[in-house]
């Protein structure tokens, strides 16, 4: 078991690397063209759902123990955070920029296509990458062909209000600490992530991302297409929807309406 988490532990640093370097020779690349944006989103999304493909197989199917679970979830999210690049990598948080008019509709409907896009290729390396067979875990997952199970563990109703708790949770800790330095703020969102994971995990997995959800939870036996979408897709999208209107008309916050600092780059040249 050792071995196993060492080996994944390994494949994660190596997806985080090979994802930073791509992400900045494309950066360079397409610095003049306008696409870069979009070229971050589809590395960024590329790489949070393989590193969570290969976490949820440590979890899963590699039975490791919820404190240490927790802690690479955690420590797994910090990285995320620290190297996007102004990448979102959740298709709820671009349209909760959208609405907030931090840039176009259009823009926001091509990132989202860029993350289902990169979702949809996760699901495609991952498997080849388990096929290479680096780890005993990875050699069993192989022999059992990938199989997958539904992460939903309650009707429908409490599973789709788990999600968007999560999704609740997860936008109004962005929303507070928008004016935090970047570097403890993504402390704390991710502090708030492996407390919903914690919360939410055993009941449907706590994904509240609809692009990763796609990637690690759609092709899981148990349940139909509509009813994933249901849980995974509009629950978060409301979570999120729920914690803006509420921060918004109900108690806004004046760091909300002052946070042009804290925009990604390319909002920033133009304002």
């Amino acid at each position: 078991m050792t071995a196993d988490v060492a080996v994944s532990l390994c494949l994660l640093a190596g997806i985080v690397a090979l994802s930073d370097v791509t992400r900045r020779l494309l950066s360079r690349a397409l610095a003049d063209t306008g696409l870069s944006v979009y070229a971050a989103e589809l590395v960024s999304t590329f790489q949070l759902c393989c590193c969570t493909h290969e976490l949820k197989l440590l979890s899963e199917v590699g039975g490791i123990e919820t404190r240490l679970a927790l802690t690479l979830t955690y420590l797994a999210s910090v990285v995320h955070g620290l190297t996007f690049s102004g990448a979102i990598g959740n298709p709820s948080g671009t349209l909760e920029h959208a609405y907030r008019a931090r840039f176009s509709g259009g823009c926001a409907v091509g990132r989202i296509a860029c993350q289902f896009a990169a979702a949809a290729a996760s699901r495609a390396a991952v498997p080849v990458i388990w096929g290479i067979g680096l780890s005993g875990l990875h050699v069993r997952h192989k022999l059992h062909g990938y199989r997958c199970i539904s992460p939903i563990h309650a009707p429908l109703p409490e599973a789709a209000a788990v999600e968007l708790a999560c999704a609740f949770a997860v936008q109004t800790a962005i929303t507070h600490t928008r004016s935090v330095e970047e570097k403890y703020r993504v402390h704390a969102v991710a502090a708030v992530i492996a407390t919903v994971v914690y919360a939410g995990g055993s009941v449907t997995g706590a994904v509240f991302n609809p692009a990763l959800a796609f990637a690690t939870q759609f092709r899981c036996s148990g349940n139909s297409f509509l009813e994933y979408s249901l849980v995974y897709w509009l629950s978060p999208l409301l979570g999120m929807m729920s914690s803006v209107l509420l921060f918004d008309k109900l108690v806004p916050l004046p760091s909300i309406k002052s946070s042009a600092l804290h925009l990604p780059p390319e909002t920033k040249k133009r304002a």
